[in-house]
Formats: structure tokens, C-alpha cells, sequence
């Protein structure tokens, strides 16, 4: 943890180390938001700490976490407590992907997607919003991705059906929460330039080579500006909002036909 005292409420983001969530603390933080950053490499995460607060004179606390372990969550939250952080601003950004068949895909691999893409963020959520409620003020940003408006993703199945969860989940709250002074923005990005390929091996897919990416900063730009004025869903780009539209399209059938060209390996 760095130097850094929060005496007031806060914006927690998980996933700061890099790529979208990096981003999204950036715009945060230079929106005047005290930040609480979340990721697994602790030697990278307070590198960003100390950047950020450099760069943007804000207090910036670390907190280096793998999510995908059965009490990540809930430690973090214990810690904030403990910290007598209250956070206004909830970004559930931390997200891990696979590539390939199902059934070659190692099960540990799944499991960690499973905690991190679903788990994690519905235990942060839960957790945030008694508070948020109380204060009626707070802002959740959930990320998921185009793809959770696509019928199905063959050798990213559990992938797509996490970010499924992820817009379903956000959007239910969001209507439950109506009037109570806090939002809930399932932000649903298509391909953006960033190491997830790699670290998911769809680079070995179409989809990466045919499809243009959108950079991590247009997209934290339109979160943010999302978030903040209380949408439920934002799909930044004209062809991500084209292609989730085509994805709810009937026949569901023609679009997992496309998904599964695109995302076999070229």
C-alpha cells in the first residue's frame, strides 16, 4: 500500500494495472477521484499507484489481490474496512479469458475465469451496495463486452457466457436500484487493443485480425462519461453497437456461425 491516507470516500477499480482499468483510473483520478487500484502484480500495481498520484495529486492506495482465489473478494473488502474506506465508486474491471476447446482447456484456468469474471464481481457488488444505499449516492461500473450480446462464443464458450452474466446481472440491479440515487453501467467494449489476446490466446483467432480495436482510453472515456451519468449499458464504437445488435438479431443461429469463423484460428 502506498503512503497514501484516504479520509474520504473513494473509487475502487479492479484490474488497474493495465489496459481498460489502468485507463479508467486515469480518468477517474483526473476527475478528482481518490483511488483504491486492484490487481494481482503487486510490483506493477504500485508503480501505478505512484504514477498516478504524481501525475493527478490525488490519494492512491494499492492493493495487490488475485481475485480468483474463494476469499480474494472478501479479504479486499475486509481490508477497506478495516482502512475505514468508503467507496462511492465501485469499477469492476478485473476479467481473464481462454481460448481454445472447451474440453482442452485446463480446468484450473477455467475455474479462475469463473471467480474473477463472475464470483468476484458479484461479491464486490454485494458488498458495496449496502453502504452506497444508505448514503444514496454510488456508482458501479461493471465491465463486460460486446460479446455478451452474442448467442455463444465456440473456443471462448465460458468467456462469453461469463460476460452474459456480467450485462444480465448489471442490468437487473440497475432496475432494482431505480430512484435510490445509485446506478449500476454494464460497460460492453468490442475489440480493444490490449494484451488480453495474448494472455487469452485469441490471437490465434480472426477476430483480432479482421475486426478493427478501439484503444483502452476511447473506452474509458465513454465509461466514465456513462457511469457518471447513470446508463445502464454503454457499448463504445459504431461497430460494437452494430455487432450487438446483430447479435440479438433472430436467427440467433446465423450469428454463432459468424462467431465461430471468427473466432477459429485463422
Amino acid at each position: 500500500m502506498t503512503a497514501a491516507r484516504l479520509e474520504e470516500e473513494a473509487a475502487l477499480v479492479t484490474g488497474a494495472s493495465s489496459g481498460i482499468g489502468l485507463e479508467l483510473a486515469r480518468v477517474l483520478a483526473a476527475n478528482g477521484h481518490p483511488l483504491v487500484v486492484v490487481a494481482r502484480d503487486a510490483a506493477r500495481l504500485r508503480t501505478v499507484a505512484a504514477q498516478l498520484q504524481s501525475e493527478y495529486h490525488v490519494p492512491v492506495t494499492c492493493h495487490a489481490r488475485d481475485l480468483a482465489q474463494v476469499d480474494g473478494a472478501n479479504d479486499l473488502w475486509a481490508d477497506l474496512v478495516k482502512a475505514n474506506v468508503r467507496v462511492d465508486v465501485l469499477v469492476n474491471n478485473a476479467g481473464i479469458g481462454a481460448y481454445g476447446d472447451f474440453h482442452d482447456q485446463r480446468l484450473d484456468d477455467i475455474q479462475r475465469m469463473q471467480m474473477v469474471n463472475v464470483v468476484a464481481l458479484t461479491t464486490l457488488t454485494r458488498l458495496a451496495l449496502p453502504g452506497m444505499i444508505q448514503r444514496q449516492r454510488g456508482r458501479i461500473m461493471n465491465v463486460a463486452s460486446m460479446v455478451a450480446y452474442q448467442p455463444a462464443g465456440p473456443r471462448m464458450a465460458v468467456y462469453y457466457a461469463t460476460k452474459s452474466y456480467v450485462l444480465s446481472f448489471s442490468k437487473g440491479i440497475a432496475t432494482e436500484l431505480a430512484g435510490s440515487g445509485v446506478s449500476v453501467t454494464a460497460l460492453c467494449p468490442g475489440p480493444t487493443v490490449s494484451a488480453f489476446e495474448e494472455r487469452s490466446g485469441a490471437q490465434q483467432s480472426r477476430i483480432y485480425q479482421l475486426l478493427p480495436q478501439t484503444t483502452p482510453r476511447a473506452v474509458a472515456i465513454a465509461g466514465y462519461r456513462g457511469m457518471m451519468s447513470g446508463r445502464q449499458v454503454v457499448i463504445p464504437g459504431a461497430l460494437s453497437k452494430i455487432l450487438a445488435v446483430a447479435g440479438e438479431l433472430p436467427p440467433r443461429t446465423i450469428a454463432l456461425a459468424v462467431n465461430r469463423f471468427l473466432l477459429n484460428r485463422r
